[in-house]
């Protein structure tokens, strides 16, 4: 139905970049990137560094003399204080509207009523983006749109042209068409890679293209979702706002090794520290896993002989104890481990995910509810003593004491909001 509501589309700016300038303001204006766990991969750039031709998910070895020559400022990524910063955010942006659904870290969707007028959206917008920069520091861009696809191209152009000073409304605009043919189809939400390629062999290179081509055409080569897409870009709005987040469908935990890792052993002890996390996001989230993944690889970087392995194994019932999750995942890397190979990253998922209060007893689980009650117990407890004195201050012995695999990042900024230890001093 068209004309429901008017969507914006706030999306923080270089997120993980503004939230190290925040609290280190001399970082300003400079070339920062932010690497991945391991310190392997480019996650986040400054401008200054696009400018530079870094893309992102590059391996950071390769850009060792870029970074040196242009004298670039680099951090290992701090999920944590970017968790945290991101709740402050969208906590900001939910005193606009209670109509807001939080798409990711850095991107929210808000919706306000139909009949709004142009100008007193733009003010909106503009008081959001000044309030969310005082109140957090981060700077933030907005697109402006009848549908959610409008403002998603909407904020691209928010972002890309500097004389909107960070907000853009294509609502109602005689000259849409003029902005959407700037929008490359691959940069349209909801076109993937492969329909991409699709959209280009058949000469659909635009958003404005996109917009025009046949219904029954793109029923045929993009099925009914693509044409949701197209009838979005028309202003016909057809997905509508989740104030709900949707069901998780997997939990994965996995980590690169900061060195290579060779035997079962070590092996083992990392998946068990990366299943017990995914277990504590499991109980977090109230759910129960009933399938467990877990697979090894070695480096794609590395000449010489490769070899990758999953292996997928159901769980007797549905659980988040994390002694059965760690058993399994450790039975199930024995049995996909082959030696002779240096490995440098293993990782588990667990699937299957259902809530909690729903689980069924099998008959070949011994112990049914009286069972369940005593592991939820201890998991409880475990987590309640975590939560007060410090993650791992209870965990499973197999997960490793000394852990000369785990990669200890070498650049990661204080947790300054959530670490009383780490908290920033006034000078």
């Amino acid at each position: 139905m068209e004309g429901i509501s008017t969507f914006f589309l706030v999306d923080c700016n270089n997120f993980y970049v503004s939230c190290e300038r925040v609290f280190n303001p001399s970082l300003e204006g400079k070339p920062v990137m932010v690497l991945s766990n391991n310190d392997g991969c480019v996650v986040a750039r400054s401008d200054e560094v696009k400018a530079l031709g870094v893309p992102m998910g590059a391996p950071v070895f390769k850009y060792r003399a870029l970074i040196e020559r242009h004298d670039i400022r680099v951090f290992s990524s701090n999920y944590t204080l970017y968790g945290d910063m991101s709740r402050r955010v969208m906590a900001v942006l939910s005193r606009f509207t209670p109509d807001m659904e939080i798409y990711s870290i850095d991107e929210a969707f808000l919706s306000f009523p139909a009949g709004t007028g142009s100008e007193r959206l733009e003010f909106l917008a503009r008081r959001m983006r000044e309030t969310v920069r005082r109140w957090t520091g981060i700077p933030v861009s907005i697109g402006i749109g009848s549908t959610k696809t409008l403002a998603k191209a909407a904020n691209k152009i928010a972002k890309s042209e500097p004389g909107h000073r960070g907000v853009f409304n294509i609502t109602g605009r005689e000259d849409t068409d003029r902005w959407l043919e700037g929008i490359p189809v691959g940069e349209v939400w909801g076109i993937g890679r492969r329909h991409e390629r699709s959209l280009k062999r058949h000469g659909i290179y635009t958003a404005r293209q996109l917009k025009t081509a046949p219904d029954d055409w793109i029923r045929r080569h993009l099925s009914v979702t693509g044409l949701r897409t197209v009838w979005e870009l028309r202003g016909i709005s057809c997905i509508p706002l989740e104030e709900s987040p949707p069901s998780k469908k997997g939990i994965a935990s996995s980590r690169t090794f900061e060195r290579w890792v060779e035997t079962k052993e070590e092996l083992q002890e990392a998946v068990s520290l990366y299943t017990t996390r995914a277990a504590e996001k499991l109980r977090a989230n109230r759910l129960l896993a009933s399938c467990l993944q877990v697979y090894l690889t070695t480096s794609p970087y590395r000449k010489g002989p490769r070899y990758a392995n999953a292996l997928t194994l159901h769980l007797p019932v549905p659980t988040a104890y994390t002694p059965l999750l760690v058993s399994t995942a450790r039975r199930g890397i024995g049995r996909i481990f082959k030696p002779g190979y240096p490995y440098k990253k293993a990782g588990v998922l667990l699937f299957g995910l259902s809530r909690q209060g729903m689980r069924q007893a099998s008959l070949f689980y011994a112990g049914g509810e009286e069972r369940f009650a005593r592991q939820d117990r201890l998991m409880k407890a475990v987590d309640t003593v975590n939560a007060r004195y410090g993650r791992d201050t209870l965990r499973v012995a197999s997960s490793g004491i000394e852990r000369p695999w785990r990669s200890h990042p070498s650049s990661r900024s204080p947790r300054y909001t959530t670490c009383w230890n780490e908290l920033p001093e006034a000078g």
